[in-house]
């Protein structure tokens, strides 16, 4: 399919799948990034010192928490203007050019920032810097690449991308860890970052291919429509939601020890992967909820429905799993993380509650409300695990556990009050 233009991508109708085909695509693609990203902790766990790994986590979350800030809600704008109706090419260009600036940018100030204020921990290599700033970048084009396809009704073509850039990435560090036992940090990032930066040029390709859009990064349309006017609240509401979890490795390595980093990152990365199926339902729900608000309520119940079966499948395999999983890293691994994968396991109910309501809160654009209910749960996860820090993962993950479901009962009330009064005004 050939476009101009101001036509590219201009009706989406023809290429729309299911709002159910692309949220399991999503499911699965996750699956896939996560089973990869496993595997990849698993070999650098063998292949170098614990020290080494918890440096590389918290390199990773810093990363991850740069991408958070540099999107800037341009994935969530899009999806709002495609709900809409509008040709999303020119806000496309904008928002990779915007991001990409952003992700830079922040990049190099966290970087600074961590040589300023932890010298001993910071990373003087010229690798690092480079593949934490690439990182950064590819990263945060890829989350706006994931929305934009969600937008279209593509979101099934995530799994191909997120396949491919992991497999590379594993290969490299397997390649690394046969010919130099006890990698440094910047090489093991080295080659996690070859997972985004695939994932990025399959994700450009599978835009000009599946609805004709060739990216041309620019700033200049930014004049003609308020881009983070639409994506900043939405993406505040996101950091409230990912923070917490992206926070933690950083904050261990470095005012704790670097080495209880190494012990938690796993479990919550394994964790994550039961997660990650709310959090996508969610993507999902907002996107359908904006394009047809009378149908949000249904929308939200399926959504959730859909998040407690594919997510609690994978929460069970872990709680059941969690010793033999973590043992594949060593034995250490096992013995200081398996109870905390089992409590951060079973957080996959209450976090399901909190995504349906903030997807809930994105399609009304009730932010201020959200962002609010966010920051204040999401600052006590955090002080509540850091505060059981010195007893180890397991105590962590259990204060942490409480906290969220304390919170998702709260924040289950209210969503039930609200989609209450949206059946009341549809009548």
């Amino acid at each position: 399919m050939r476009a101009g233009r101001g036509t590219a991508v201009s009706d989406a109708s023809g290429v729309r799948h299911s709002a159910l085909r692309s949220s399991l695509g999503l499911v699965l693609a996750k699956a896939a990034q996560t089973g990869t990203g496993f595997a990849f902790w698993i070999v650098a766990a063998r292949a170098t010192s614990d020290r080494e790994v918890g440096l590389t986590a918290a390199a990773v979350s810093a990363v991850m928490i740069c991408t958070q800030l540099a999107v800037l809600g341009a994935g969530s704008a899009v999806i709002v203007s495609v709900g809409r109706g509008e040709p999303p090419a020119r806000l496309l260009d904008s928002a990779f050019a915007t991001v990409g600036i952003a992700g830079s940018v922040l990049a190099l100030g966290y970087l600074a920032l961590q040589s300023a204020a932890a010298p001993d921990t910071a990373s003087t290599s010229v690798l690092f810097w480079a593949m934490f700033l690439l990182a950064a970048v590819t990263g945060t084009v890829v989350i706006v690449l994931d929305q934009a396809l969600v937008a279209l009704g593509r979101g099934a073509s995530a799994t191909s991308r997120y396949a491919l850039g992991g497999a590379v990435s594993l290969g490299a560090a397997a390649l690394v860890a046969w010919l130099a036992r006890g990698a440094p940090a910047d090489v093991l990032l080295a080659c996690w970052t070859l997972a985004t930066a695939v994932a990025c040029v399959v994700g450009a390709v599978q835009l000009r291919r599946l609805v004709g859009y060739r990216p041309r990064p620019s700033l200049r349309s930014m004049r003609e429509r308020p881009l983070l006017a639409v994506g900043i609240p939405n993406q505040l509401l996101t950091l409230t939601e990912r923070a917490p979890g992206l926070l933690l490795p950083l904050l261990l390595a470095h005012t704790v020890a670097p080495e209880a980093a190494a012990y938690w990152y796993p479990a919550w990365m394994m964790a994550w992967a039961a997660y990650t199926a709310p959090v996508l339902m969610g993507i999902v729900q907002f996107s359908e909820g904006v394009r047809d608000p009378a149908r949000l309520v249904s929308t939200t119940w399926a959504s959730l429905r859909w998040s407690l079966i594919v997510g609690g499948l994978a929460a069970v395999v872990l709680v059941l799993f969690a010793r033999p999983l973590l043992g594949l890293l060593g034995e250490r691994y096992a013995d200081a993380s398996a109870g905390a994968l089992q409590l951060l396991a079973a957080g996959l109910v209450p976090y399901a509650v909190l995504q349906a309501y903030n997807a809930v809160c994105r399609a009304r654009g009730r932010y201020t409300e959200a962002i609010v209910v966010g920051v204040t749960l999401g600052g006590t996860l955090c002080t509540a695990a850091l505060l059981a820090a010195g007893s180890g993962a397991t105590t962590m993950a259990l204060a942490w556990l409480v906290v969220l479901s304390v919170g998702a009962a709260a924040v289950g009330a209210r969503l039930l009050m609200v989609l209450r009064r949206i059946k009341l005004e549809a009548q």
